[in-house]
This record gives structure tokens, sequence and C-alpha cells, in this order.
């Protein structure tokens, strides 16, 4: 299934809502791309980003790079997911100047079912 919509409102040039998911062969997408302060979509960036892979300042899905991250892979400066890594993770897998989870390895503080702690490495 295909859907594509772009709200007519926009901030500096920006759509404020933006939807894409599915290929668009008569676009030549193969994969849906939503640009937008709010993006959904396979691809998805924005200040807030929803989508297989999304890119924003807060940013949710399968692989997220946002300063605040949620997915399976997480990298921001909060990140949770399976496997996280930022300034403060937390995750199965969390690597971060502090990090939480099931193997936790941090430079400041880890606290998991296995931690490292990189601090008393140096």
């Amino acid at each position: 299934m295909t859907a594509r919509y772009t709200s007519q409102a926009s901030l500096f040039g920006v759509p404020l809502v933006a939807i894409a998911s599915g290929a668009d062969l008569a676009r030549g997408e193969r994969f849906g791309h939503a640009r937008g302060i709010l993006a959904v979509g396979d691809f998805a960036t924005g200040l807030v980003a929803v989508g297989a892979v999304a890119r924003g300042f807060i940013a949710a899905g399968g692989v997220s790079l946002g300063v605040i991250s949620s997915g399976g892979v997480a990298v921001g400066a909060l990140a949770c997911g399976g496997l996280a890594l930022g300034g403060i993770s937390v995750g199965g897998l969390a690597v971060g100047i502090i990090a939480i989870g099931g193997l936790a390895i941090g430079i400041t503080k880890a606290v998991g079912g296995a931690s490292i702690l990189l601090k008393n490495l140096l």
C-alpha cells in the first residue's frame, strides 16, 4: 500500500506534517521518505520522526537517530532501545556515558545484568 500526504501548512518552508509509506513507482521511489516537522514514513526526517528509519530531534523507529531516540537500534543523547548508543543509554545492549541495560558499557556509570565501567579501565 502506498500513502502520501503533505500538509499545506508549513514552517520556514517545511511542511508541518508529511506522511510517505510504500513504493511510488511513478515517482521512482522504492520507499517513502517523509520530510516535515512531523514526519511519518518508511524513512522519516523531521523534528519528530517516526518510521522504519527515523532521523529527528525526537526519533522513533527500527533504526532511530535523534537527540531523544527510541527503537531497535537507537542513537542519541538519550537513547532507549535493543541496542542503545548515546549519552544516557537504556537497552538490551547499552553503551554511553551512563548506561543501563542487560549488558551496560558506560564511561561514568554502568548498571545492568553485566556492566563494564570504562573509567575504571582507563
